[in-house]
């Protein structure tokens, strides 16, 4: 069996730090580690618009802007097939079969459904379409034979019905579908890297992200403001690094090598937390050390994208061609799944032959 993976993001604004940590920079490993068949990544426009339906340009400007950080961030359209949802009708077709699957009291006990109607406020007036997103999800992964699917903890529940999903089909229609099984980053931290304000969650709408679009001086600001301890008010007072949001960044960002260059005065991580923990260690040194950690980091993104943004045309190209291949991989698992079905009829020699004749027959009579 070939090993496939499954991944994407929604188009709802600039990818930021979070992501990059969280998903795009193990994409790009992936990607390069030669273990995967192949590799498809989807802009899942379709699946945004279902608590965007009334801002639709929304969307379809951050298609553009998702497009550029992927291929900014390290993501090869040699390598991968990067997609658009919504131009793979098969998608949605295949999601309307597998609802007959799905109960409204198993979609309402998924986990992470439940907190992001919490979330979006959706409690007394739910969108059909975000409701049975879990379904979606599960064509999207099905469609083209994932074994494999990139997520964090939070994810795990959708994975789980995605798998149910495939369970339930290929007891009722025989074995067609591919089961998937969730990949969840190596690093903790990763899974969890919080705004700049310390709070649990990234998010455009509360003004706490470092977008990896961000200018080297937009960054250096972010950083330089970002939430730290605060009982830690003079450099002699012992600090915290537990929920400080500077030391959540470097056990995300920093490797040895970086205080080789920038702070020679310790020799890891381990050693400036010690010493921010006894006291004497201020904020300010903290920051400009993670600042020049993730200057390093982002620099190189930032000049990519400066460049790839004087070509649009050509990620637009890009998209199309790799919307046309996710196309013909998905209708290929259509077909299986309709003959499956056994709703392949002009297909079907033997069944217009057993027809004609039966049909024959009693005219004959």
């Amino acid at each position: 069996m070939e090993k496939i993976i499954l991944t994407g993001d929604r188009p709802t604004g600039r990818l930021h730090v979070g992501h990059y940590v969280g998903s795009l920079k193990r994409r790009v490993e992936l990607q390069n580690s030669g273990e995967y068949d192949k590799i498809f990544i989807m802009i899942a426009d379709a699946q945004a618009l279902t608590d965007n339906a009334d801002n639709p340009e929304k969307i379809r400007q951050n298609i553009i802007e998702v497009a550029l950080d992927y291929l900014s961030c390290g993501l090869d359209p040699e390598k991968c097939t990067i997609f658009i949802q919504s131009q793979v009708p098969e998608l949605a077709e295949l999601s309307f079969f597998y609802m007959n699957l799905v109960t409204v009291s198993r979609l309402q006990r998924n986990p992470t459904v439940k907190t992001e109607i919490q979330m979006r406020n959706f409690e007394t007036s739910i969108p059909v379409g975000f409701f049975t997103y879990p379904i979606s999800q599960a064509s999207d992964i099905t469609a083209f034979k994932a074994t494999t699917v990139p997520v964090g903890e939070d994810q795990l529940p959708m994975i789980e019905q995605a798998r149910e999903i495939v369970r339930k089909f290929n007891s009722v229609y025989g074995e067609t579908l591919v089961e998937p099984t969730a990949l969840i980053p190596e690093n903790e931290v990763c899974c969890r890297l919080p705004g700049t304000d310390g709070k649990a969650k990234m998010s455009k709408s509360l003004g706490n992200c470092i977008y990896l679009s961000d200018t080297e001086e937009e960054v250096r600001q972010k950083i330089m403001s970002m939430y730290t301890d605060p009982n830690h008010i003079k450099v002699s007072d012992p600090g915290s690094v537990e929920g400080n949001a500077v030391f959540t960044y470097l056990d995300a960002f920093s490797r040895p090598e970086h205080f080789e260059r920038y702070l020679p005065d310790y020799k890891n991580l381990d050693e400036l937390k010690a010493h921010y923990q006894r006291g004497g260690l201020g904020d300010v040194k903290v920051k400009r050390f993670l600042n020049a950690v993730m200057q390093e980091e982002l620099g190189p993104i930032r000049a990519k994208r400066k460049e790839l943004e004087q070509h649009i045309p050509e990620i637009y190209e890009i998209l199309k061609k790799g919307s046309e291949e996710a196309r013909k991989a998905a209708a290929e698992t259509m077909a299986e799944v309709k003959r499956a079905m056994r709703i392949n009829y002009f297909e079907d020699a033997a069944l217009i032959q057993e027809q004609s004749e039966r049909f024959a027959a009693k005219h004959e009579k």
